[in-house]
């Protein structure tokens, strides 16, 4: 008997393939804005899942209190600093703008205290007046016109904020829906991964798990402490505006910039108001405050996943470039989870010496 082979229509299946294509791309078109914000509501919930499910415990396993204060808890971190440093930017850069644009002439101070160095104290006393006196004031006469069109720079860049803020408000929004029915989503996830790739599936998701956990653990969690432990020295030393520069301590720390884009002008400030002994102890402390990158957050990196910094580092400037501030925590991640799992799936591959044995005992058996 002759078998009857089934016969597919080539045309059919183009355009099946095709009708399929075409509604991912218009899905992917339409949901296009809330992208960012769907990735880092997904990330700040995988992060944070862990302590959501204790407070629910300790809240008698009652969802809807639980979600309503991680969603507090959500909003003191992400919202209200962006907000204090908008609010801040407002209401100082008029008065820098205005002081610019009256004063004709800046004072430079003397200094006196560079001569009770040891050593070399009267040379850099004398050499810092003879600048002055050559021309030093005259540089600063010059700069001085710039200093009111670049205060209304800074004031023009914070409206770029907005389209931050507008993200958080979003990502906020995506949250509270992905802690109400986290179990549901997770659920979902997981069956889709083992259709794509059965048992490597299920595994990639928790690797991947674990990767955002170690970011969000290693980055933010080192940021924070860096930036209250620098907002306590610069409140300490008498800082004015000390709230608002905790703030970008934490931002600079994030992006892995560090705190001393912010800690040393602090520093040169309080030497130019000849407050030595203030200025001495900030940088004391600012010593401690660095120290802790290197130490803290290779720890919680480790707690979580082992990823190389070099690889934290390079997420974070590329999702700066690549989609702004929200790159901050959506590129280390991204990178962080691609890494586990080409590792992991390099890992799977056998060893040189098992292949040749395999080998061996088949031409054996033949």
């Amino acid at each position: 008997m002759t078998q009857l082979q089934e016969r597919y229509d080539v045309l059919q299946v183009i355009f099946n393939v095709l009708f399929i294509a075409i509604m991912i791309i218009a899905s992917c078109w339409i949901i296009q804005p809330f992208i960012l914000s769907l990735a880092w509501a997904a990330m700040v919930v995988i992060a944070t899942w862990p302590l959501f499910i204790k407070l629910q415990n300790l809240l008698w396993d009652r969802r809807s209190l639980t979600v309503i204060i991680m969603m507090i808890l959500l909003i003191l971190l992400f919202i209200m600093p962006i907000c204090l440093i908008i609010n801040s930017l407002i209401n100082n850069c008029g008065p820098v703008i205005s002081w610019a644009n009256t004063h004709r002439k800046l004072h430079v101070p003397d200094l006196s205290w560079l001569q009770s160095l040891p050593m070399i104290g009267d040379k850099i006393y004398h050499n810092y007046h003879a600048l002055v006196n050559a021309g030093g004031a005259v540089l600063l006469e010059k700069a001085e016109p710039y200093l009111g069109q670049t205060a209304t720079w800074f004031v023009t860049q914070a409206a770029h904020l907005g389209r931050l803020l507008l993200h958080c408000t979003l990502m906020l929004l995506f949250s509270m829906i992905f802690y109400s029915c986290g179990e549901k989503v997770a659920k979902g996830i997981q069956n889709f991964a083992v259709r794509l790739s059965a048992e490597r599936g299920n595994t990639a998701i928790l690797i991947g798990g674990q990767a955002i956990r170690a970011v969000a653990l290693g980055i933010v969690v080192t940021a924070l402490v860096q930036a209250v432990l620098g907002g306590m020295g610069l409140a300490l030393s008498g800082i004015p505006g000390a709230a608002w520069l905790t703030v970008l301590i934490f931002i600079f720390c994030v992006a892995q910039i560090g705190p001393l884009l912010v800690l040393t002008p602090a520093i040169i400030w309080l030497y130019w108001s000849n407050d030595t002994t203030w200025a001495t102890v900030l940088i004391i402390w600012s010593c401690v405050v660095i120290t802790l990158d290197n130490i803290l957050r290779p720890i919680l990196i480790r707690m979580g996943a082992d990823l190389p910094t070099l690889l934290i580092l390079l997420g974070v400037i590329g999702g700066l470039l690549a989609f702004g501030l929200i790159g901050l925590f959506i590129g280390p991640t991204v990178l962080a989870v691609s890494y586990r799992l080409l590792t992991a799936w390099i890992n799977e591959a056998p060893k040189p010496g098992e292949i040749l044995a395999s080998k061996i005992r088949s031409s054996e058996k033949k």
